[in-house]
């Protein structure tokens, strides 16, 4: 159930104010490592599983993915699959313990997927903070890269991609499910300061206790632009199609679709917290939520997929004439009364 506006302001300052701690933590912690630039000659390529788990005994390289990693490829059983590890799985490049306050080396180089696949990733890190397939990203770019069919558990800032992004992450997707308790989205689990999401979107079913996200579970300072989630929403306390929260933050030209459902500030697009959302919307038919009090405008399915609801908002988007043509000369593309707003870049 939800409750109403005049009686939210204990739950609210109540989850703001761990919300905050915990951002502090992590800001703390990040430090000066936050602009570190790889050296140009470290141009390593990742063809297995074992090329892929190397990249944490050296956190500034540039690196390049030449092929799809899956359930198949040398090294899943060892590394990434439900054995690995005993059975908790992948271990996080970049992986941080919120419990200790320790980090370990924070990722800050240069991953290009070059559109290759990560399947079938399988984490199980419940005590755990910092969890995806990156663990920490500070300064660092992730880029062009989808993690699809991941089974991801963990108990704080948990993503299919990145656990604490403070870099970059561009042109990136995912899908399957993620399940958390604490700054949980489909795609990344916590965004901040510097840290930017763009051109992304994620399928992802995302399930949290508190701050849980289609795409993120937070953005505190950090921004979300040109992208979407479509996947189911469910959390306890901060839950939205797009975002958990969005402390300070600043959202644009996105939208969510996937449906809502929590106790406490579960709503279209943004969970909770006062931030910066433009020229965004959310469904609310698909969502079954027809108020997002953090921002967001809504729309119903017909006009989500009406082109002129978003080229009105300023969006760069084109009608293609079929799913699969594609104009790359636009970031969106849509067509028209058919589909929901797609990425150029898509395949």
């Amino acid at each position: 159930m939800k409750i109403i506006p005049g009686s939210r302001r204990r739950h609210y300052l109540a989850i703001v104010s761990v919300f905050l701690v915990a951002a502090a933590l992590i800001a703390g912690m990040v430090g000066c490592n936050t602009h570190v630039d790889p050296p140009l000659s470290q141009n390593l390529e990742i063809q297995t599983w074992y090329d892929l788990d190397a990249v944490r005994y050296n956190m500034t390289g540039n690196y390049t993915l030449l092929n799809d990693l899956a359930s198949s490829t040398a090294g899943y059983t060892e590394l990434a699959g439900p054995t690995a590890n005993e059975g908790k799985g992948w271990d996080p490049i970049g992986s941080w313990d919120l419990q200790l306050n320790i980090g370990d080396p924070i990722f800050s180089g240069t991953f290009d997927g070059q559109g290759y696949e990560i399947r079938d990733l399988f984490i199980n890190r419940p005590g755990e903070g910092g969890v995806g397939l990156f663990g920490f990203v500070g300064g660092g770019v992730i880029k062009d890269i989808g993690v699809v069919n991941a089974d991801v558990t963990s108990g704080e800032f948990i993503g299919s991609l990145v656990g604490c992004n403070n870099g970059t992450v561009s042109n990136s997707y995912s899908a399957g499910s993620v399940n958390g308790t604490f700054w949980g989205g489909g795609l990344v689990g916590f965004n901040f300061e510097e840290g930017t999401v763009s051109n992304s979107y994620s399928t992802s079913n995302a399930i949290g206790g508190y701050g849980t996200g289609g795409l993120a579970g937070g953005n505190w300072r950090g921004t979300v632009s040109n992208s979407y989630a479509t996947g189911s929403v469910t959390g306890y306390e901060g839950a939205g199609g797009l975002l958990g929260a969005n402390w300070e933050g600043t959202v644009s030209n996105s939208y969510s679709t996937g449906s809502v459902t929590g106790d406490i500030n579960a709503w279209g697009l943004v969970g909770f917290a006062p931030g910066t959302v433009s020229n965004s919307f959310w469904d609310t038919e698909t969502s079954g939520q027809s108020w997002s009090p953090w921002g967001g405008t809504g729309k119903n399915t017909t006009e989500m997929q009406d082109i002129t609801t978003f080229s009105g908002a300023g969006w760069n988007i084109t009608t293609v004439s079929g799913i699969g043509e594609r104009n790359p000369s636009y970031i969106w593309n849509i067509v028209d009364d058919v589909t929901y707003p797609f990425l150029s870049w898509q395949s």
